[in-house]
């Protein structure tokens, strides 16, 4: 997967600051802080409410509302952004079609004991479940 994906869907180098090219560059810029712009970037690609983001990050959408928009999350906060961010990017490039995997998220998995990937990005266990079903998708291989 394209990690430029991944910085084109936080809304690209303008938002974040940093110059995304390489895994290695996701570690920089969770260590300096995802803004509050890059995460409406990624709330508004997967059609989310702030409400529904900030449950996933276990922080209140009031405090998403006051942060000012070029103001950093804290590193664990920015983990979890980026970790969203990757499920959206790799859910893109597996599906070819931005409904149909927006549609994918929300339906119950077999696969993902019985819960909608959306309902697993809140932890990096649960996104990394998320990220590995994308993968046996991508590959053919039904659960």
């Amino acid at each position: 997967m394209e990690v430029n994906q991944i910085s084109k869907i936080l809304g690209g180098q303008k938002t974040l600051h940093l110059r995304v090219h390489q895994r290695e560059d996701l570690i920089s810029l969770s260590n300096h802080g995802v803004t509050k712009d890059a995460l409406l970037n990624l709330t508004r690609h997967l059609r989310f409410s702030v409400n529904q983001i900030a449950e996933l990050l276990s922080i209140s959408g009031r405090t998403i509302q006051r942060y000012s928009r070029k103001k950093h999350f804290n590193r664990h906060i920015s983990e979890q952004i980026l970790q969203i961010a990757e499920v959206a990017a790799k859910g893109g490039q597996v599906f070819e079609d931005k409904d149909n995997f927006l549609a994918w998220m929300k339906q119950s998995n077999v696969a993902l004991g019985g819960k909608s990937p959306q309902s697993l990005l809140s932890t990096r266990f649960g996104t990394q479940m998320v990220l590995d079903e994308l993968g046996r998708i991508e590959h053919g291989v039904v659960s």
